[in-house]
């Protein structure tokens, strides 16, 4: 007879686990939690938590691919946040047996100032390749003019130009970074961010309002997502181990982001806020659409009973 942890697994493979335990486990996860702590909290196996992310990520993707569309939008934010997985970037040579690919990971990011909405996101590194990829699928998804601002990344220069032509009011807002004057070097200080010690603008095409040219929300998008995955913390052991699997948690996140959580400040999901739906969705939605895409379980196959001549 299987008692205690193995029987939790063998029963966990054979039926499907109940909604309100698949509702706790995503639920923790785009809270912060990690994988291994949602494991033990809600007493599932670590595989279970790890399938239920990837048909969670899947689900998500496709929806976001097929109704994040259409955005009539005025004023769009990016950015990019860095992470890693695996290792990071200048430990992969040392890192015991690290797959190809390990190391450092950029999120890219497309925010509507006004509704928060996350219109598009890229995955990659911060090349000139992903920029192009990135700006391709943000440009597909507006339906309106938009005035765009950027960092000064040299990156998005070309693609901007290329997908967007002169149909856009296009401004880059340059940060400048340094030491506080005063200031002494203490070990603490490699924990924290380089000062900001002032800004400039840049208008790169299309007449962009200059009272407009920030990135503001974005950057604030920026904290809620180290603060929403635990993989995303800085001086942290929770990192992504498989890229695929952070792939999968940033899908959930920002289905979740757009569709379930309301804005403080809007009352209201950004999703709304926008126009895209006018509905208030809940964790349980999600799991629906994990679900809807499930293979239907094959019906038992008949017999004709023979019958002898």
């Amino acid at each position: 007879m299987l008692e205690g942890k193995h029987k939790s697994s063998y029963m966990e493979g054979m039926n499907k686990l109940p909604l309100h335990k698949r509702v706790m486990i995503l639920n923790m996860l785009v809270e912060g939690m990690s994988m291994r702590a949602v494991s033990r909290t809600v007493g599932v196996s670590i595989n279970t938590v790890t399938k239920l992310l990837v048909d969670a990520g899947e689900a998500c993707a496709a929806y976001h691919d097929e109704h994040v569309r259409g955005v009539r939008s005025k004023r769009v934010q990016c950015d990019e946040i860095w992470s890693f997985w695996y290792a990071k970037e200048k430990n992969v040579a040392k890192a015991k047996a690290a797959p190809k690919g390990a190391g450092d990971v950029w999120t890219w990011t497309a925010l509507d100032a006004d509704s928060k909405l996350i219109i598009s996101y890229e995955i990659g590194d911060r090349s000139a390749e992903t920029a192009y990829d990135f700006i391709n699928d943000l440009c597909q998804r507006l339906a309106t003019r938009v005035q765009l601002t950027t960092d000064g990344h040299g990156a998005y220069l070309e693609a901007v130009e290329d997908h967007f032509g002169g149909d856009v009011d296009y401004a880059q807002l340059i940060k400048l970074y340094g030491e506080p004057a005063g200031s002494k070097k203490h070990p603490e200080r490699r924990y924290s961010p380089a000062v900001c010690t002032g800004t400039k603008n840049r208008q790169i095409a299309g007449r962009p309002d200059e009272a407009h040219i920030s990135t503001s929300y974005v950057e604030r998008q920026n904290l809620t997502m180290r603060m929403g995955m635990r993989r995303f913390t800085r001086l942290t052991n929770a990192f992504s181990k498989k890229l695929q699997n952070h792939l999968h948690m940033l899908s959930l996140y920002f289905v979740h982001y757009n569709f379930v959580r309301i804005h403080k400040t809007l009352k209201v999901t950004p999703a709304m806020a926008a126009g895209l739906t006018d509905s208030l969705h809940d964790m349980e939605w999600i799991v629906g659409l994990i679900d809807a895409r499930a293979p239907k379980p094959n019906r038992p196959k008949t017999y004709k009973k023979r019958v002898s001549k």
